[in-house]
């Protein structure tokens, strides 16, 4: 697909950064929607030889459909990766679901306005893909196809936890973005990306190493000596893999109505990323945590079917390692 203009939501965040750049690298116009003008204003002043392909719009509010049709306007495609994620809530649907859902459904509805928006991408989770009491044997693949079984009333519920019903707000959100295209036939097309865990060196505004990422901030507690944290699922991506993947959903005509699954071949836990600290990093070797954790290979991901439809190849879970920890180790002795 030939598309010269898109609205990314979530640009100033880990992995929207991320898929700025790859776009920029392309020669893609780029509207970064973000809750920070000043993070927008960052981002340019690190992309000087990008300033005419790169402007920043500020959406105070993610389920107002108001900001978003003036975010709309003259783009033809957008990429919707803006969700809200905490786990100290105490308020599940409302502070997690129904926001998740009005933003999808804000983000359409302006989309719907401009009859030059030919696809969206929607950035949803592996946590709308994963049935949690699903178990081997016998071994089994989750793809795509596969939807997480958990109701909305499981998910709403204040008893429960934040993690749960984080993975409803996923998949209540994903739902509302098929179920709009179902019903409202509209002039756009969506394809969905479900990426589990997603490590990897940051290019979005952060003031210091104890500002980033959740899914970093474990591998950084890791680097630093901390007790390893336990991986809730085997699977990971690096997110210039998962940029990648949002490029090609993008621009692959053929790919239109579908849910991809994108995931590096190779499953992870935080023993192994500590043995490849302790191996890249000298100075580190004494501190890391050498404790041991099984990986659990009793159930696989799909990412061979994303890689191969939207045309990228997966980094190694060492190379992902060493450039974060690297970087990390950077952002900290800066200060």
């Amino acid at each position: 697909m030939d598309v010269k203009f898109v609205l990314v939501t979530g640009a100033t965040g880990f992995i929207g950064a991320h898929i700025v750049d790859a776009l920029l690298a392309r020669g893609i116009r780029v509207r970064g929607a973000t809750r920070s003008l000043a993070k927008g204003e960052a981002m340019l002043q690190a992309r000087q030889k990008h300033t005419d392909l790169l402007e920043f719009v500020q959406i105070d509010d993610f389920a107002n459909p108001g900001g978003f049709v003036e975010a709309v306007k003259d783009v033809d495609g957008i990429i919707h990766t803006a969700s809200p994620f905490t786990y100290d809530t105490k308020d599940n649907e409302k502070e997690l679901i129904i926001p998740a859902i009005n933003g999808v459904r804000a983000v359409f509805e302006a989309a719907s306005t401009n009859p030059e928006i030919r696809r969206i991408v929607l950035t949803s989770s592996f946590a709308s893909v994963l049935d949690a009491n699903r178990k081997a044997p016998p071994y089994f693949t989750y793809s795509g196809a596969d939807w997480n079984p958990l109701t909305y009333e499981e998910a709403a519920d204040k008893a429960t936890s934040a993690i749960i019903a984080y993975r409803g707000s996923k998949k209540f959100a994903e739902l509302e973005a098929w179920n709009y295209v179902r019903d409202k036939k509209p002039t756009f097309d969506l394809v969905v990306l479900c990426p589990p865990m997603t490590f990897g060196p940051v290019v979005h505004p952060v003031s210091g190493i104890d500002k980033i990422n959740e899914s970093n901030a474990m591998l950084w507690q890791v680097a630093s000596g901390a007790p390893l944290p336990v991986a809730r699922v085997p699977f990971w991506i690096d997110v210039r893999d998962l940029a990648a993947a949002h490029v090609g959903a993008l621009l692959t005509k053929e790919v239109g109505g579908k849910r991809h699954t994108p995931t590096a071949p190779e499953t992870f836990s935080y023993a192994k990323a500590a043995s490849i600290i302790a191996a890249e990093f000298p100075d580190l070797t004494d501190q890391v945590c050498r404790d041991e954790q099984s990986i659990d290979e009793s159930y696989g991901l799909d990412g061979e079917t994303a890689s191969r439809e939207l045309g990228f190849a997966y980094h190694t879970f060492r190379e992902t390692v060493r450039d974060f920890v690297s970087q990390g180790i950077h952002m900290r002795n800066s200060k």
